[in-house]
């Protein structure tokens, strides 16, 4: 394949994940965290207590603060960061309608999925929230409103993206009271965001730890040259000695994030059988493919 080539399949792919990751997030949000009036964070949180107290389609609460709020990362993350946010802030109003249009009882109130029970559902959506914000923020994207202020935060700081939607959803969190006057309802509120948070920075971590391979191989430059076109990773030789036979020896390294590690492997088991291969876990791996350095 083409550099070319390459580069649509990568960016099929991240906007293939984006749609997953909206729709997960979607289906949280309208079937588990709506119905039993639990406040979420960010603007879906906002547009939650809207809809509480005034009966307002949470979407189009949900688009329109967006609208306001989304010229503040222009400029900081960049044309593809906003252009692909504006497609999700749409594609993510529309999932929401989509859902409530589904599971919506004749009488237009929403069912309780999992019956009476109150933490079950809150649970499951929080989960589902923040697996399903994971999966946009990895493929590049950003569903609007604070996720789009923790983004910025995150590029400039090293602080998590959970940690920073913490901060900004425990006061959009604290405001339901003012519509339920119901400690209870605030405090499942919180413990929805600390689980859906929770599961952004695992799902995330996960998806991005880095690996380090050393390959041993007979065949060390059919095997760079197919990691090098296939999973477009550079890979740095180095020229080794065998203690026992005095053999010199070439050995390839490479670093890679875990989720590329299957196809690598099936790469040199297609090339070399026999070669030997060592891969072990890095703390942090930084610049070009990877993570940017932050400081301060």
């Amino acid at each position: 394949m083409t550099a070319k080539q390459h580069f649509l399949v990568r960016e099929l792919r991240d906007y293939a994940a984006i749609l997953l990751g909206l729709v997960t997030y979607a289906v949280g949000f309208a079937c588990f965290l709506l119905p039993y009036q639990i406040t979420t964070g960010g603007v879906s949180g906002i547009a939650a207590v809207v809809f509480y107290s005034t009966g307002f389609e949470a979407q189009y609460s949900y688009l329109l603060i967006n609208v306001a709020l989304v010229a503040v990362g222009i400029r900081v993350l960049g044309a593809k960061f906003f252009a692909k946010t504006i497609a999700c802030i749409f594609a993510l109003t529309f999932l929401i309608g989509l859902v409530q249009q589904i599971i919506e009882q004749p009488d237009g109130s929403l069912p309780r999925l999992v019956g009476d029970e109150v933490f079950l559902a809150c649970t499951i959506g929080a989960c589902l929230e923040g697996i399903g914000l994971a999966i946009v923020f990895l493929g590049g994207a950003s569903t609007g409103g604070t996720d789009i202020i923790a983004a910025v935060v995150n590029k400039y700081r090293d602080m998590t993206l959970g940690r920073v939607l913490m901060y900004i959803d425990i006061v959009i969190v604290s405001s339901s009271y003012f519509v339920f006057q119901d400690w209870q309802k605030v405090m499942m509120g919180f413990v929805s965001l600390v689980i859906s948070m929770t599961m952004l920075d695992y799902w995330m971590k996960s998806a991005q730890q880095s690996v380090q391979f050393l390959i041993f191989s007979q065949r060390p430059d059919e095997i760079a040259r197919a990691i090098s076109e296939q999973v477009d990773r550079g890979i740095t030789v180095l020229h080794g000695e065998g203690w026992y036979t005095g053999e010199s020896r070439r050995v390839l390294c490479i670093l890679a994030k875990r989720n590329e590690s299957p196809r690598i492997f099936r790469i040199i088991n297609d090339i070399d059988p026999r070669a030997f291969i060592s891969q072990s876990n890095v703390v942090g791996v930084y610049g070009e493919g990877f993570d940017k350095i932050k400081v301060g």
